[in-house]
Order: structure tokens, then C-alpha cells, then sequence
């Protein structure tokens, strides 16, 4: 008897994975392809065009194995599934994001060696050196990983951001103002200074760096009594949730600082040819990428006109870091440059010439400022 039973109960597995794999064929093939997927914020492949010669040298293949698995039916739900089995089995992090206490997703940071620290040391200063009468202040950014430290999971692998800043602070010239920030955050480490799913910090966050700013540049920062704080959404799922796959997580919300004394501002994006007179995007909120809100994401030039009457001019060269932080500074200038250098392709040497300004903010995440070649450009305009 117990014989025939293990047979039966073999018949009926191999006939319930026969109808599962022939279920799901027939659901990939119903299935029209996506061009985008929402949850992991990224374009989905294209079949491939078949050529004999790609075939041969096996692109093709490798090819249409990325077009089966970004179109296979109910991805997403697969993604999650195999996240939490991960999980279940005890794997720290998911495409080199851990998920730590209180719902934080955190992004992996390697600690950069002397060489990578030297290059973008060089490219600042040769910038410098080429721009003698520009006052330049450099902030990098700690990400939550360094704040909050103590959501971590146990024994999590990952670099040590603090000192990969302190690194960069101690390397630069003493006529390049370097900008703490991270005592400032470190005080306010139990407000929601970083998004939960998302890799940036909330606009409680960029408020708090951009006092650190000010008294680095000798203004007087806003009061935070000076903003009406509204909010924009709690509906925020941002980067880390996209890149992880960890699912079960409630969303972020974005909160907008809006001045209590409102300013006309015009705001042009100089590649685009587009005028609009806010620095807020809203329509951004009914997108995926609801962080976009802020400056309507990273364009290479976003000029910045004010009704100041003090007429500085001011150029910051940025990641999406400082998109959140730009806002509070449009009491203190006049005219505000905004180069994004991973897409600037004209000559920042000429654009300082032409614009004349009299300061000049580097700004980064310490995560990016690493990570991203970009920056080497600065040195490329003096060649």
C-alpha cells in the first residue's frame, strides 16, 4: 500500500508541475511585454532582433534570457517572493540593500581607496586653480547608513562613511571650505531625517544641511518658523524599495518647505528650453519617481532667477542630494546654477566665466561622490 501511494503521490507532483509550467507559458506568451516597470523604476528589455552572427557569439542568447526575465508574467510577485525566501534562509541584503529595523531600507557603501580619494581631490583643485576669484565650499552628504547605524542588521558588511568624508575634508586645500554636515544631522538623528525606502534625505534632512551651509558661508539661515510645512504625499516608495525587491513595507511620505513670504522665481531648464516659476514639479507625484518633485529630477543646467536684491550668483554642482536642498536657498541670491556633471556636457569653465558668481557649492552624497566618475570632469575643463 504504502508503495502505491508514494507512486500516486509522484504521478500527481509531476502532474501539477507539468500544469504549473504549461500555465505559465501559456501566461508569458497572453502577456503583452511592459516597457517599464513601476515597482523597480527601471525600462524592461526588448526581444532581441535574431542575426546568425549574434547567435553564434551567444549575445543573443544572453540577450533574450534578460528579455524572458523582465517579461515574465507576474514578475513582481516573483521578485518578492524570492526576496523573502532570502530572507527566511538568513541572507542580509538584496542586490546590496539590507533592510534593517523600523521598516529602512539601506544601500551598500564601499570604502574608497587612497587612489579614488586622490583623483577627485585633483579634479577639484585643478578647478580651483583655474577659477581663483570663485569662493567654493564642498559639502559631502553621510547617507542613513552612517546615521543611523544602529537599525543596521547585525553584522551587516559595509564601508565606513564617516571616514571616507574625513578623508576628503583633511585632503583639500584650506581655501576650499569644507562643510560639516554630519554633526548637524547627527543632533536631529531621531527625526525623520532620511526616507525609509528611498536613498536620500527628507526635506528635514536637506533643512538641517543647509543650516550647516549657511554658517559655513556666513548667512543667516531661515528659521524653520519661516516655512509652512506641507505634505506632498505618503504614498513614496523610492530607490532602495525599486533596487532591493523587499516588499511589506509602508511607503515614505515627502514633505515641501514652502517659504511663509512668497517670491517670484523663474526657473529654466536651459537644455529643454522649458520656463516655469516653481521648483516644485507636482505632476511628479502621480510617477513612480515622486522624488522628482524636487526640481523636476537631474537635468544637466536648471537656472534659477530671483527678485534678490542682493544680486550674488551662485553655482552648485550636484547630485540629486542637493535638489531638496536648493529650495531653502533662494532668500540668500539672486541667480542660482544648478550643473548636474553626469549630464553637463558643455564647458563649466566658460559657464563660470560667462555667469560670473561668486560662490560655488559642491554637493554630494558620499555614496555617489565615490561611485560616480563624474566628477573628474571638473578637471577636465582646464586642458
Amino acid at each position: 500500500m504504502l508503495i502505491g501511494y508514494d507512486k500516486r503521490t509522484r504521478t500527481m507532483t509531476a502532474w501539477l508541475l507539468l500544469l504549473f509550467i504549461g500555465t505559465m507559458v501559456v501566461m508569458n506568451v497572453l502577456t503583452p511585454d511592459k516597457d517599464f516597470a513601476e515597482a523597480e523604476n527601471r525600462v524592461l528589455e526588448k526581444p532581441p532582433a535574431f542575426e546568425l552572427r549574434s547567435l553564434l557569439s551567444g549575445t543573443f542568447t544572453a540577450s533574450y534570457e534578460r528579455y524572458v526575465s523582465d517579461q515574465f508574467a507576474f514578475r513582481g510577485v516573483w521578485v518578492g517572493i524570492k526576496t523573502d525566501a532570502e530572507r527566511i534562509v538568513g541572507k542580509k541584503d538584496s542586490n546590496g540593500v539590507y533592510l534593517g529595523e523600523d521598516g529602512y531600507l539601506f544601500q551598500h557603501f564601499t570604502s574608497p581607496n587612497a587612489a579614488e580619494v586622490e583623483k577627485r581631490i585633483a579634479a577639484i583643485h585643478s578647478f580651483h586653480r583655474a577659477t581663483p576669484g570663485l569662493n567654493k565650499y564642498v559639502m559631502l552628504v553621510p547617507t542613513s547608513a552612517a546615521l543611523l547605524a544602529d537599525k543596521l542588521p547585525a553584522n551587516a558588511q559595509t564601508g565606513n562613511e564617516r571616514a571616507a568624508i574625513n578623508q576628503v575634508q583633511q585632503s583639500l586645500r584650506s581655501d576650499i571650505r569644507f562643510v560639516e554636515v554630519y554633526p548637524a544631522l547627527h543632533d536631529h538623528r531621531g527625526m525623520s531625517i532620511y526616507y525609509k525606502t528611498d536613498h536620500h534625505w527628507t526635506s528635514t534632512g536637506a533643512y538641517y544641511g543647509y543650516q550647516a551651509l549657511c554658517r559655513r558661508m556666513g548667512i543667516v539661515p531661515k528659521s524653520e518658523a519661516a516655512f509652512d510645512i506641507r505634505q506632498a504625499t505618503d504614498k513614496f516608495y523610492g530607490s532602495l524599495y525599486s533596487k532591493s525587491g523587499y516588499r511589506h513595507l509602508k511607503p515614505d511620505r515627502i514633505d515641501l518647505y514652502l517659504p511663509r513670504e512668497e517670491s517670484q522665481i523663474r526657473v529654466e531648464y536651459v537644455d529643454e528650453g522649458r520656463t516655469t516659476n516653481s521648483l516644485y514639479e507636482l505632476e511628479q507625484l502621480n510617477k513612480k519617481d515622486k522624488y522628482a518633485v524636487f526640481l523636476n529630477g537631474n537635468h544637466p543646467l536648471i537656472r534659477i532667477t530671483m527678485a534678490n536684491p542682493t544680486g550674488k550668483k551662485l553655482l552648485v554642482i550636484k547630485d540629486s542630494y542637493a535638489n531638496s536642498l536648493v529650495p531653502f536657498l533662494l532668500e540668500h541670491f539672486a541667480e542660482i546654477d544648478v550643473v548636474d556633471l553626469r549630464y553637463y556636457d558643455e564647458s563649466l569653465l566658460k559657464l563660470v566665466e560667462d555667469r560670473q558668481f561668486q560662490d560655488m557649492i559642491i554637493l554630494y552624497n558620499v555614496h555617489t561622490f565615490f561611485e560616480d566618475i563624474s566628477i573628474l570632469n571638473l578637471s577636465e575643463v582646464t586642458k
